[in-house]
């Protein structure tokens, strides 16, 4: 019998596995995918997630992949553009984004070098129940063979589709409607570090990754997705041509390097986060529209969030386990419901004269510029902006 099985091998599963067993469970790591696949992503990791693959003993490995750090930013929206970095956290002042099919390898020979069993290629059918109806294991497929695994807790880690989540019935209690669709793809021979262009009805992205390539992404809103999606290349172009002159000007001449991939799903919701014998991390209990980035840094804080809260109680009694995931529980929702509001405000496309003149007060002012991309980046929330300094510009 394990301590957790953890259904889901990337970034949530991955690292709960991992630290799991560096405190000393004994963990079953689950994922449906072969490994080292590529998976429908922005990959950009703001600086508290980066600060935690730092603390884990990560943060070299992606170093060494060549992803180059994003050391500065800019952002143009109407009359304005700011541009600098980040003060950063916990020392760290860049930004990475490495290709998920680097990443997430990384994240898996970390949690086996920790002890955790690693198995690809399986798919979760069913969860096992005691006879008092709590999660104790589950049921699946792995090449053509039924199995059988039993733990103390099951963790769904398999994203917005959770299987997990789908079999313990978890209800939404927080949904949202769709409000973009994003399309991108990669192109060499195009420098950027992170780059952000906004205007109404669009917002197109530039971010620098692995193999000297860059992740150009267009956003439009969800009403245009049929529209869209009848000629993607024609309109992913057209967006950034519209919305990012000069970035355009940059592609001129050059072909992209993978294909122009795309999705009208953005869905944003929070799912109940736990119940007996189970928990939901990362996308499979909260999701929002990837326009700010956030998925892989908030994920990194809801795993630190849970370890935390389950040090001490997976040996424990299931009355003790429980109250502890109901605090992880209470948790995730404060501390990621005001970055949600704040992705669902940016993802509506509609950028307010109010926000315009605060933000033509803060280009004036490197300090509060690097308060800003704080802000973008998730460390700060937007009262750190109203300083003294601001209140004189404005």
């Amino acid at each position: 019998m394990f301590d957790a099985i953890v259904v889901g091998a990337r970034c949530a599963g991955a690292t709960t596995a991992m630290l799991l067993a560096r405190a000393g469970h004994r963990v079953l790591l689950l994922d449906k995918a072969p490994p080292g696949t590529d998976t429908l992503s922005t990959h950009l990791i703001h600086q508290p997630g980066v600060a935690a693959l730092a603390r884990w003993g990560l943060l070299d490995a992606v170093r060494a992949s060549g992803c180059p750090p994003l050391e500065h930013a800019l952002y143009e929206v109407a009359d304005i553009r700011l541009q600098g970095c980040a003060r950063g956290v916990e020392g760290q002042q860049a930004g990475y984004a490495p290709r998920r099919h680097v990443l997430d390898p990384i994240l898996v020979e970390a949690a086996a070098a920790a002890g955790v069993e690693v198995r690809h290629h399986c798919r979760v059918t069913g969860l096992v129940r005691d006879e008092s109806g709590r999660i104790a294991g589950v049921e699946g497929a792995h090449g053509g063979r039924s199995f059988t695994e039993r733990a103390r807790l099951v963790i769904g880690a398999d994203g917005m589709r959770s299987a997990v989540a789908r079999l313990a019935q978890a209800p939404f209690t927080v949904e949202d409607p769709r409000l973009t669709c994003a399309y991108y793809t990669y192109w060499e021979g195009v420098p950027a570090t992170l780059e952000l262009y906004e205007r109404p009805g669009s917002w197109v992205a530039a971010v620098a990754t692995n193999d000297a390539a860059t992740l150009v992404l267009a956003y439009f809103p969800q009403s245009r997705f049929e529209e869209v999606r009848t000629d993607a290349h024609r309109a992913y172009r057209e967006q950034i041509r519209t919305t990012a002159p000069a970035l355009y000007e940059r592609l001129d001449g050059k072909e992209p390097v993978d294909r122009l991939r795309g999705t009208g799903d953005q869905q944003n919701f929070f799912r109940r986060a736990t119940g007996p014998g189970w928990v939901l991390v990362g996308d499979a209990g909260h999701h929002k529209d990837s326009i700010t980035a956030r998925g892989i840094s908030d994920t990194f804080l809801q795993v630190d969030a849970l370890v935390r809260r389950l040090e001490g109680r997976l040996d424990g009694s299931p009355a003790e386990l429980d109250a502890a995931l109901g605090r992880f529980a209470e948790e995730r929702d404060a501390a990621l419901t005001p970055g949600y509001e704040a992705t669902l405000a940016v993802a509506r496309l509609a950028p307010h004269e109010q926000r315009l003149s605060l933000l033509r007060a803060v280009q004036a002012d490197p300090e509060l510029t690097s308060i800003y991309f704080d802000m973008v980046a998730g460390i700060e929330g937007a009262e750190a902006l109203y300083t003294p300094r601001l209140l004189a510009l404005l």
